[in-house]
């Protein structure tokens, strides 16, 4: 029988708002977290899948143990993006029940800072932050975190990579006594660092869902490509998936840039996100994508984090990453809550002995995705053009009588022999511009 949250020491107070959000049954990384944080003194190092209810782990018994009679911030949570640490404030605002009177405060970059320490003269309990917005409030004397019990690091093996720096000052700063929760979905030797340097001898090391990091109910394929095949296999795997949500993921701010551009021209629903946009515009992209009003997004690795979209049916690896971790934190985009997905890689032949690599570290099995032939690729460059004319808005600056007179040239056509004929034409053209010899390049004058 499953254990209940009164089971695990969850008082009636949030047990009343995770029943209002329908929440029942613990995940099991709450199951095994959530008693060691309520019951014992040591730090913790909780190893667990992206998707399995992390924040609930150390947020619950984190409103729990907060005494509101102090006015000083007992809890500081650091999260590697805005994106990440706004999904964290949002879900322990939603738990947090109005009777308990736990002051919480987001504290991010890619705001203005003066409301921020406006919001601190307040009395705050809890802090959640991004690195480098942290250490620029210490470094302004605008927060104090001298007297705080109980310091969070979500996602430490991205922020141990990305910010490093911003975390090394905010440790220093904050007090030897407090208690750390460390939380991360790989292990990887910067981690293990990380434990060694700043988290007492004594820590409780918890697992959870790790029988397989590649996570249960993620299908991982990959496909082997040409250079010059790769964004016409892209194209005919999303039209042949059109309607489904989903991720692609590149390794660089200009290839998001590049092919969010390509997706454009060929009128798929979707949108970009990397570091280098604006946190106005990458909120809006992500709240569009959050309720559904675009389809695809396009994400660098750092931006993706704090995605937790639950209806996404596949992941597409359009660059391999560079590090295992990289994989397991974009794979676990889909999947979640249970449901299955499709995480694709796309690669060309040097890179298929990565892939037994990847499954050797990761414990994971990738099989091979049918490859389109070139008819299919053909047909699907075709239904995209069509698509294209589908969705072209009307120039309304065409003379009118222009229009006239190319209405009369097709007024006795039915529609079927409208279609034909522009079908016709389009397959004549680009069967001509196969054929048509390249042109040698001139040299230049020297």
């Amino acid at each position: 029988m499953s254990k209940q949250f009164s089971d695990i020491g969850i008082n009636k107070q949030l047990q009343e708002s995770l029943a209002a959000l329908q929440i029942s049954v613990p995940t099991d990384i709450q199951e095994k977290v959530i008693p060691v944080i309520l019951n014992q003194k040591e730090d913790v190092v909780a190893l667990a899948k992206t998707g399995t209810g992390k924040t609930a782990a150390f947020g619950l018994p984190l409103l729990q143990l907060i005494d509101i009679e102090k006015s000083s911030i007992q809890a500081v949570i650091l999260a590697p993006t805005r994106e990440l640490g706004q999904q964290i404030f949002n879900n322990l605002e939603s738990y947090n029940a109005e009777s308990m009177q736990v002051s919480i405060a987001g504290l991010f970059g890619g705001i203005p800072i003066k409301p921020q320490i406006e919001r601190l003269k307040e009395t705050t309990h809890i802090v959640v932050a991004t690195p480098g917005r942290l250490a620029d409030l210490i470094e302004r004397n605008a927060i104090n975190v001298k007297d705080i019990t109980y310091f969070v690091l979500d996602e430490a093996d991205e922020m141990v990579s990305a910010h490093k720096e911003g975390v090394d000052a905010i440790i220093k700063a904050l007090p030897k006594s407090r208690r750390t929760l460390l939380f991360t979905a790989t292990m990887p030797g910067t981690i293990k660092q990380m434990v060694q340097n700043y988290m007492s001898k004594h820590v409780v090391q918890i697992e959870a869902n790790m029988e397989s990091v590649g996570h249960q109910g993620i299908d991982h394929q990959y496909i082997v490509v040409e250079p010059i095949e790769k964004l016409e296999v892209l194209l005919h795997f999303l039209n042949a998936n059109e309607g489904q949500r989903g991720i692609i993921f590149c390794k660089t701010k200009a290839a998001v840039n590049k092919l969010a551009k390509k997706l454009a021209i060929n009128k798929f629903s979707s949108g970009a996100i990397h570091g280098s946009l604006t946190q106005g515009i990458r909120d809006r992209i992500m709240g569009q994508f959050r309720e559904g009003h675009i389809d695809i997004l396009v994400a660098t690795d750092l931006a993706a984090r704090g995605i937790d979209v639950k209806e996404l049916s596949w992941v597409v690896n359009y660059h391999l990453p560079d590090t295992y971790e990289a994989y397991v934190h974009r794979s676990g985009r889909t999947a979640r809550a249970g449901a299955n997905g499709l995480s694709l890689t796309i690669i060309q032949k040097e890179e298929v002995e990565d892939i037994g690599e990847f499954e050797e570290e990761l414990n994971i099995s990738f099989t091979p995705f049918k490859k389109p032939d070139a008819q299919s690729i053909e047909d699907n460059n075709t239904l995209l053009w069509a698509k294209k004319i589908f969705k072209a808005k009307p120039n309304r600056e065409v003379n009118e009588a222009l229009k006239g007179q190319i209405k009369t040239i097709f007024h006795h056509l039915t529609k079927e022999e409208l279609v034909d004929k522009i079908l016709a034409n389009y397959l004549m053209q680009t069967s001509a511009s196969k054929e048509k010899p390249e042109e040698p390049k001139k040299k230049k004058n020297k």
